[in-house]
């Protein structure tokens, strides 16, 4: 079981962070909350926020910075859009063991660093109904 304690955010899969900027934040009235390269997913991300505080809902746009990232490919196969939601977890390596074990297909075995000093983990769309779900335990790092 995941047991899932919220959505942690919506990941959406971008050309260009600085081009979709002004929609989130002019259309959306979404807060910018920043940007961060993720060089280990060859990945620049920009957060924001939805909604009052302390019940935000976050957009996590993801830009590849190499033709060789996860999110380059997905692009060139699907093109701009959703990529991915996140739920926030304790103990994410409790976790995937459980589902490991359970035989839901990860992605990622292990925790790894993500953005903001969170440990993160994918699993496999072939277990989650082709959604690419994501793990969060937000500050591991």
């Amino acid at each position: 079981m995941i047991d899932a304690k919220g959505i942690h955010h919506i990941g959406i899969a971008v050309h260009s962070i600085d081009e979709q900027r002004p929609f989130y934040e002019n259309t959306l009235g979404a807060r910018f909350e920043g940007t961060e390269e993720v060089p280990g997913q060859q990945v620049r991300v920009a957060f924001f926020a939805l909604g009052p505080p302390g019940a935000e809902v976050r957009l996590e746009l993801l830009e590849p910075m190499s033709d060789e990232s996860p999110i380059a490919k997905h692009l060139a196969k699907r093109g701009p859009g959703l990529h991915h939601v996140a739920y926030a977890v304790s103990d994410l390596s409790a976790r995937l063991q459980a589902l490991k074990s359970n035989g839901i297909p990860l992605i990622d075995e292990k925790p790894r660093r993500g953005a903001h000093g969170n440990a993160i983990a994918f699993l496999h769309p072939k277990g989650t109904h082709s959604v690419l779900t994501e793990l969060v335990e937000p500050g591991v790092y």
